[in-house]
């Protein structure tokens, strides 16, 4: 099978958020990370790879920094390697950073193409369905197994309150793929080594500019909440008290 991951590079999960003057998005001299959910897509797809026999492709949008997680998806076992390389990649919006994925990939036959669930950052989710919707594939959402059928694949999907879904669908599909659905490997020295060897392409904004256009969502601003201590002393009775102190829990705190 061939295979698409999607993959982004996020603010790490600890490091101290920094915003930019206009308080539009945070400042690029933080350290950054693959994104979580991305990880364990690439992972399921090299094990689909393992079972199956195929190639894996990676492909990013961001600055010259975003190379980083192609490389490491190289160096695990990806075999090439496709990057959306410009700073205006950062401020697009999910809808087009979709269209400029399918863009960039519209010469290309992939049996599956897989994305995170959701970015650390955004967190919006988006990404993924809206790439199948361009692409006329069908997709499914917050996947925790796939397994090859004579149709197709059947996915597991996870669902509300510890209930799962299955379902079975046919080739080519989109797969967001949910966090869990598998153990995250390292890379090995020899994956490293050999990953410098490894293709991968550059696509320029102006490559895909026609596929772009005015973002749907903007962030206005950001704020970084600001902690602060305050006491509350509860007089009265021990009735009285121990009444307050419920209503307080449940209404205010809303852990009863």
């Amino acid at each position: 099978m061939k295979i698409l991951v999607c993959m982004k590079q996020v603010p790490q999960k600890d490091a101290p958020l920094k915003l930019n003057e206009a308080g539009t998005w945070i400042r690029e001299d933080v350290s950054y990370e693959v994104n979580e959910p991305d990880a364990y897509a690439l992972e399921e797809a090299l094990r689909q790879k393992e079972k199956h026999g195929g190639e894996v492709v990676v492909i990013t949008a961001g600055p010259a920094r975003a190379q980083q997680v192609l490389r490491e998806a190289l160096a695990k076992g990806a075999d090439r390697a496709i990057h959306l390389e410009d700073a205006g990649f950062v401020g697009l919006d999910a809808y087009n950073t979709a269209r400029a994925f399918a863009a960039t990939i519209k010469d290309e036959q992939f049996d599956l193409i897989f994305t995170g669930l959701q970015s650390d950052d955004y967190g919006f989710a988006q990404t993924g369905v809206i790439l199948a919707q361009l692409l006329g594939r069908p997709h499914a959402t917050i996947i925790m197994q796939i397994e090859k059928t004579d149709g197709g694949i059947q996915v597991k999907r996870e669902l509300e309150a510890g209930y799962f879904q299955f379902v079975d669908m046919p080739l080519p599909a989109v797969l967001t793929i949910q966090s869990g659905i598998n153990k995250l490997r390292y890379a090995t020295l020899i994956g490293i080594k050999q990953a410098k060897n490894k293709p991968l392409q550059k696509v320029s904004m102006a490559e895909v500019q026609s596929a772009v256009g005015a973002n749907m969502q903007k962030i206005e601003r950001m704020y970084i909440p600001h902690k602060s201590k305050k006491t509350e002393f509860l007089e009265g009775g021990a009735s009285e008290i121990a009444k307050k102190l419920v209503d307080k829990l449940r209404n205010e705190i809303r852990v009863l």
